[in-house]
């Protein structure tokens, strides 16, 4: 039996060599490896490891609040509990969504497709899933917390309007932050996915409003879970916006528009009440309307559509970014020009016998029979067209537009608020630059009674009205009296603004302010419907001819088709010896200014003086009762501005 040979004394010697060496090579491979890994990626690889350990948190900062000028609460904040991820600490997408859509109710598709597809940094951001998760469902969430790698629950402030609808068009909108204004530097500091306003008040005041971002600083373990704290900067309220609005007032414009009687559809239009003496907005409401609560989180494609799809086009602020012609309330402002150019005085008598011939063509009086002699007094009290067509065609359009505009028609206000639509004051200038064609003599007798191309905001009127009131001082609507810090310390008040004097005497206004009065106090006035108990009134209603009346010959007004009616018109002011309130009313197919528009400017400005102690406050009517109100008939698809008739106008209504 053989028997192995024992290593001699060199070969061991030289295995062991080769062992030492292989070591050596071993642990200097590992020496390299470390100081690449200490000294050359070092830096880089500290930068990854802290990122991946240590995360930065914003912490959303409540806006401020908006309070009107009692200092009653219109808009502020509440907590709310919301659902995140961070999709770097998804573990499994599909899986995850799944498990999250049977804990809250949701569709995991929906979930997933909300949280995007995030490259680079954007991967460890948070990006929120749900809003305002009840206690139910949060309880459920939390508990599977373990299981679910990425997911979170978090608290944060969300806006909050305690009135629901209330004042909604006047404070607007809020929005995540566009790409293309992040790009703008008004906007330097926000960051992607931030809620700022994006129409209205919020919108005009954000920077006011805008609270200052806070930031945590934690550790997270691999499943994205908080670990441990390490720094944090609590966000701070943003500062106050004080507005000149009057809830009171405000809260009776829109139970106008809301109140309608048994049978009839929605009513659609704006109201606008300024203060004559400095232009404070005491009320601004448009309707139809919308709870602006929806747009403080994300909203859903459901609820976008209804409104955005919406044949009522709630989202438009009627009040200054819709114009329409303004009907016989552009009388009064003819009559001031009238007077101011001498064309007219107050012994200048018009007989009216229901119509008016120029050119060949027959224009009508709304009053068939004719209103016979007036005077200026007279025809703004009957709202007799007869004597405005006469007077409009002997002062000319020109002279017409001149004064028009130095009350402030047909150009923006310049209100605090954005998205204000100018209108149209038309002038033989206005025609040619706009359809290259020159101006007609006979197209000034329609412009003469607020038909043809003029077009006024709601807004306008009553800021034009209130120069009427005023003496002719034009203001600029005030909406915000000041802006103060969240501890109520005034850092800017917002002065009253003059922006230009009507070219008429105070002396020919009060003529015009004694034939307004006569609208509503006298007997035979078309605006009695607005009396305010211990109040005298000024005034002047209007109708808006929308269609000609070819079209609906045979028809009682109410077959009328909705889009089909009449719009209708009241601007006021009040008391109509030292005036203090002027109120514009339009209400979109609303079809006598007497029946549906001077009622709420009358409950505006009841509501004004019965809070001032100068009317009695109404008698509580008896109780009845309770009976499920029917449902408003459907509205027909509206026109948002009235058309030009086709053919003349056969007088427009009071």
């Amino acid at each position: 039996m053989a028997h192995l040979a024992a290593p001699t004394g060199a070969s061991l010697e030289g295995r062991i060599r080769f062992v030492a060496v292989l070591v050596l090579l071993v642990f200097g491979g590992f020496v390299v490896r470390l100081f690449h890994l200490q000294v050359v990626e070092g830096e880089m690889l500290r930068e990854r490891s802290q990122k991946n350990s240590i995360r930065k948190v914003d912490l959303d900062a409540p806006r401020g609040e908006v309070l009107d000028r009692e200092g009653r609460v219109i808009a502020t904040w509440r907590s709310s509990r919301a659902l995140r991820v961070v999709p770097n600490d998804l573990v499994n997408r599909e899986r995850t969504f799944a498990a999250l859509a049977q804990l809250i109710g949701a569709q995991g598709a929906e979930l997933d497709e909300r949280s995007g597809s995030s490259r680079g940094l954007a991967r460890f951001r948070p990006v929120t899933l749900v809003e305002d998760l009840d206690w139910e469902r949060l309880a459920r969430v939390e508990s599977h917390g373990y299981a679910l790698p990425g997911v979170e629950t978090f608290e944060h402030p969300r806006r909050f309007y305690p009135g629901g609808t209330l004042a909604a068009h006047l404070l607007g909108t809020l929005g995540e932050i566009q790409a293309s204004q992040l790009a703008r530097p008004e906007f330097a500091g926000y960051r992607q996915g931030e809620v700022i306003g994006q129409t209205g008040l919020e919108a005009r005041y954000e920077a006011q409003l805008r609270g200052k971002v806070g930031e945590r600083q934690v550790v997270v373990d691999a499943a994205g879970r908080e670990i441990e704290m390490l720094r944090e900067l609590p966000p701070g309220l943003g500062g106050r916006v004080v507005l000149a609005l009057d809830k009171d007032l405000q809260q009776e414009a829109e139970a106008g528009f809301r109140d309608v009687p048994e049978g009839e559809p929605q009513r659609m239009g704006a109201a606008v009440a300024i203060d004559v003496r400095n232009g404070d907005v005491l009320a601004l409401a448009s309707f139809p309307t919308y709870d602006p609560n929806v747009f403080t989180s994300r909203i859903d494609s459901d609820t976008w559509r209804g409104l955005t799809g919406d044949e009522w086009k709630p989202l438009r602020d009627r009040a200054i970014q819709n114009h329409y012609p303004p009907g016989s309330t552009h009388k009064a402002v003819m009559a001031a020009a009238a007077l101011q150019e001498r064309v007219i005085d107050t012994n200048t008598r018009v007989f009216c016998p229901g119509h008016y011939y120029f050119g060949g063509r027959r224009f009508g009086c709304w009053k068939k029979e004719g209103h016979g002699t007036v005077g200026v007094i007279q025809a703004l009290q009957r709202s007799c067209d007869v004597f405005f067509y006469t007077v409009g065609v002997q002062l000319g359009i020109d002279r017409i537009a001149k004064h028009a505009a130095s009350f402030g028609l047909g150009d923006v206000t310049g209100i605090d608020l954005p998205g204000e639509a100018p209108g149209i004051v038309p002038s033989s200038e206005w025609k040619l630059r706009r359809f290259k064609e020159k101006w007609y003599p006979g197209e000034t007798v329609s412009a003469a009674i607020g038909q043809s191309y003029n077009l006024y905001t709601p807004l306008q009127l009553a800021v034009a009205y209130a120069a009427i009131a005023n003496g002719g001082r034009v203001l600029k609507p005030r909406v915000a009296l000041r802006l103060e810090d969240r501890n109520g310390n005034v850092l800017r008040a917002i002065a009253p603004e003059v922006r230009e004097t009507a070219t008429v005497s105070d002396a020919n206004l009060a003529i015009v302010r004694e034939g307004l009065t006569a609208v509503v106090e006298l007997p035979g006035g078309t605006g009695s419907r607005a009396r305010v108990p211990g109040v005298r009134v000024a005034g002047k209603t209007g109708t808006v001819q929308v269609v000609s009346l070819d079209r609906l010959r045979g028809l009682k007004e109410r077959e009328i088709p909705v889009r089909f009616r009449d719009h209708a018109w009241f601007a006021a002011f009040a008391p109509a010896d030292a005036p203090e309130i002027a109120v514009a009313v339009f209400v979109e197919h609303g079809l006598h200014g007497a029946s549906a528009a001077a009622p709420i400017a009358q409950r505006v400005m009841a509501k004004y003086f019965q809070k001032r102690g100068m009317s009695p406050l109404p008698t509580p009517a008896p109780e009845k009762p309770s009976a499920k109100p029917a449902a408003p008939a459907p509205l027909a698809v509206p026109t948002q501005q009235a058309a030009v008739p086709a053919a003349p106008p056969s007088g427009a209504r009071p």
